[in-house]
């Protein structure tokens, strides 16, 4: 089975929560397991100001499903969760993101894999580094060499 990495974060509600319960979603999926789970880390949310910190987590899975498959369940358990599409950046009470998905790459008007900001996201690495950090990024190289690659993370573990 494909390794698949999603990004997890919230910054709304009780994020912490919200994230454990996505984890326990993301577990019930058809085809799929969930292999690990990274610390929850405290950052600073991107776009907006004045938006609450967000709490950010990396899962690595095994699935069978195919990438837009996946896609679609991740946006489902975005909904179940509350998720209102609004403002581009916006506070969020669940956003899931599909990182990587074997060494699958390609670019649709859906989806692009890797992430296309995987690599300039400490939020993303430092977590995907914790739990894997020998992951092959296709085309960018391992998740740890890509968190060398930036400056020191300022993320602290969620409280």
């Amino acid at each position: 089975m494909p390794e698949v990495f999603v990004g997890l974060g919230a910054n709304l509600g009780e994020p912490a929560v919200q994230l454990h319960a996505a984890v326990r979603s993301l577990a019930a999926l058809p085809q799929t397991q969930v292999k690990k789970v990274s610390s929850f880390y405290r950052s600073t949310a991107i776009g907006p100001a004045g938006q609450p910190d967000y709490c950010n987590a990396v899962a690595q899975l095994e699935t069978t499903l195919k990438p837009e498959v996946l896609l679609d369940a991740l946006l489902a358990i975005e909904d179940a969760a509350g998720r209102v599409r609004g403002e581009r950046w916006g506070a969020r009470v669940l956003d899931l993101d599909l990182l990587t998905h074997g060494d699958t790459v390609c670019s649709t008007a859906r989806l692009t894999l890797p992430h296309p900001a995987l690599a300039e996201r400490d939020f993303v690495l430092l977590p995907l580094a914790e739990i894997a950090p020998e992951a092959h990024i296709p085309g960018l190289g391992t998740a740890s060499e890509l968190l060398a690659r930036l400056p020191t993370p300022r993320l602290v573990h969620w409280t």
